[in-house]
């Protein structure tokens, strides 16, 4: 005569669903739509600044120095930079038509991507050297500017810019445009060339 144990935690089908472990398919699919949510704020963060710049929208960008209107992306940020060993290299990029026709198309082409779900390791190698060059312009090893004012750095190194990079990278290693995105159509468009996925 076996004796049944009362409550066998591995095959125990009466528990209330909130009590059993989610499934491995259930996990998967969570964390899928995490990331998928974390790309599309990444995308929508990356399509505003575009915006911003575009039709100033007057957060960063006053109206009068929207790029509609003759004004430039880079001229700003780029032509302030006092500090850091590249201050002199940016104040010669700032303003330059190619400089800002370049940022203007990182920051549309990155956004869109990443709201698309496709090409998320080109995205992610051109948004990790936009922000990387930015990263450089801000200079967060620096406790102080060329003027001897304290630059409020938070951090010696690690600041929103590397952490936006890593995202970019781990949304490219993860497959994040599966999940709410093109990102099956794309791989199937794409086929062997694993590097445009």
């Amino acid at each position: 005569m076996s004796v049944k144990p009362e409550h066998d935690n591995l095959s125990d089908t009466t528990a209330p669903p909130s009590r059993r472990p989610a499934s491995p398919r259930h996990r998967r699919a969570d964390g899928g739509r995490a990331l998928a949510l974390l790309r599309i704020a990444m995308g929508l963060v990356f399509l505003w600044a575009f915006a911003d710049k575009l039709f100033g929208l007057g957060y960063s960008t006053a109206a009068a120095g929207a790029w509609m209107r003759g004004g430039s992306p880079t001229r700003g940020f780029l032509g302030s930079v006092d500090v850091g060993p590249l201050a002199s290299t940016f104040h010669t990029w700032a303003g330059t038509w190619w400089a800002d026709w370049l940022f203007m198309a990182g920051l549309l082409g990155i956004g869109l991507a990443l709201l698309a779900g496709v090409a998320l390791r080109i995205t992610a190698v051109a948004g990790t050297v936009l922000l990387l060059l930015m990263w450089a312009a801000e200079w967060p090893p620096a406790r102080f500017t060329g003027g001897g004012e304290a630059t409020h750095s938070t951090h010696p190194f690690l600041d929103y810019h590397i952490v936006y990079a890593l995202v970019l990278v781990a949304l490219a290693t993860t497959l994040a445009g599966n999940t709410w995105g093109f990102g099956h159509r794309w791989a199937a468009f794409t086929g062997d060339r694993a590097w445009l996925r």
